[in-house]
């Protein structure tokens, strides 16, 4: 049996979350679907999987019902199908933020940073530079166990931990006189947008004037161009561990990798 996942986010408030919570956790589970949502003021975030027929009810649900006020009516969605149940269980979490960074000045449903699509950004790779002429910088705001399963080519990490290390490693990247990234073009890269979006936002308030995220991340990327100018796989925090850049579930056994999807929160 083909199984649908779906995987979006979105900034935006959700000050009702305690009454939203077991609503949607009922939801879900009538609908026998798997997977996380977290609820948080500052937004949504989820990845789920189930039948097609299922699922597309429950996005509908929450897109059209009186409830939800049209805050979830734009979502934009990734989707890839598996050949089984990638999830064991259905969580409804309410954590402080939908993406941890521990920088509270950072509001994203203020307004979103601006967005390079794929085939833009593949122009740009291809060309080396972008439209006005500026040298691209590649920046990996994943943790450390995902890079190492692919990334961009000529991409750079922090070799974080988690992401509410980025605004520190952030802040020596700038105090390093031998790495001048005022004078390029930055583009954040992430999973699925969320933690690329919010490290862009973060860049913003520290006055770098050419940054840009990556619309839709990684799996937008494969979805809209492919495997140009990407190295490896992009691992995902379900039992699927990756995906190659046709979105198909990894072949491969990344061992100590894997457990990070029992511990770690969706991303």
């Amino acid at each position: 049996m083909k199984i649908l996942n779906v995987a979006a986010y979105k900034f935006v408030g959700v000050l009702d979350r305690e009454i939203l919570q077991p609503i949607l956790l009922e939801k879900c589970e009538k609908l026998h679907l798997k997977g996380t949502i977290l609820l948080a003021d500052e937004g949504i975030n989820f990845t789920l999987a189930g039948e097609e027929s299922e699922l597309r009810e429950f996005l509908s649900y929450i897109a059209t019902d009186e409830l939800f006020a049209g805050r979830f009516s734009d979502l934009e969605l990734k989707e890839s199908v598996s050949n089984h149940q990638p999830f064991g269980r259905m969580v409804v979490r309410m954590p402080k933020e939908i993406i941890t960074m521990r920088h509270p000045m950072i509001r994203p449903e203020a307004g979103r940073a601006p967005a390079v699509d794929p085939q833009t950004l593949k122009k740009w790779l291809e060309q080396g530079h972008d439209d006005e002429g500026r040298e691209i910088v590649l920046l990996d705001t994943r943790n450390n166990y995902e890079v190492q399963i692919g990334t961009f080519e000529n991409a750079i990490d922090f070799d974080i931990v988690n992401f509410s290390q980025f605004p520190e490693h952030m802040q020596n990247a700038l105090a390093d006189s031998e790495n001048p990234l005022k004078e390029k073009t930055i583009v954040t890269f992430c999973t699925g947008g969320i933690r690329c979006e919010k490290a862009a936002l973060y860049m913003n308030e520290l006055n770098l004037p050419h940054v840009y995220q990556l619309h839709g991340g990684i799996l937008n990327y494969f979805e809209q161009v492919g495997a140009d100018h990407w190295k490896g796989e992009c691992f995902v925090f379900d039992e699927r561990v990756a995906v190659d850049p046709e979105l198909k579930p990894t072949t491969h056994d990344y061992g100590k990798q894997a457990e990070k999807i029992y511990r770690s929160p969706l991303k």
